[in-house]
């Protein structure tokens, strides 16, 4: 297991060749500590976790990895359906000012369509994140003030995983002296 940057794993997802509207998440509060935990999952490029905590208002720092190469329906089964209500994407910024136009027309078209159609959220957020292009989108079981009982289940499943990263964000917290997050 090789444990990186938090951002260096999330270009990981992004740079996968895989369908962007089936991957799944699970995030809430850290057990224990300062900041969130985090599972991306695909079927096919796997299950990546990751653990990150707000250094300041303006400055996300944290830790993550890959724990599995595949979604198995042991872990799937962890994971939110289609569709959950909440919704997750990353993001990468166009390339150029072409690209950005590209993908501002194909907005202004989704946006129009779904105006003049009565369609779900879900629908509409899918079709947002096809035109811009987003490489990981999908359904996310969240919690901003506790822990999904999923999230717990998952760090008991990559226990081994779950207490690595923790080391490694203990001790970025101890060196940016930060005592508390922020709210």
């Amino acid at each position: 297991m090789r444990i990186r940057e938090w951002q260096d794993v999330l270009e990981d997802v992004t740079e996968r060749n895989v369908d962007p509207e089936n991957w799944r998440a699970v995030a809430g509060d850290r057990a224990g500590g300062v900041g969130e935990d985090m599972y991306l999952a695909h079927p096919r490029a796997g299950v990546f976790f990751l653990k990150t905590y707000a250094k300041n208002p303006f400055e996300v720092r944290g830790v993550g990895t890959r724990v599995a190469r595949s979604l198995d329906d042991e872990i799937g089964a962890f994971m939110p359906e289609r569709d959950s209500g909440g919704r997750f994407a990353v993001q990468s910024p166009p390339d150029d000012e072409e690209q950005a136009e590209t993908v501002g027309k194909r907005l202004e078209t989704v946006l129009e369509t779904h105006a003049d159609a009565p369609t779900r959220p879900q629908d509409l957020f899918d079709d947002v994140m096809a035109a811009m292009e987003s490489p990981a989108f999908g359904p996310m079981e969240y919690d901003q003030y506790d822990r999904p009982d999923e999230l717990e289940d998952l760090s008991e499943r990559f226990e081994e995983a779950d207490d690595l990263l923790n080391a490694e964000l203990e001790d970025l917290i101890e060196t940016d002296e930060v005592d508390r997050g922020f709210m």
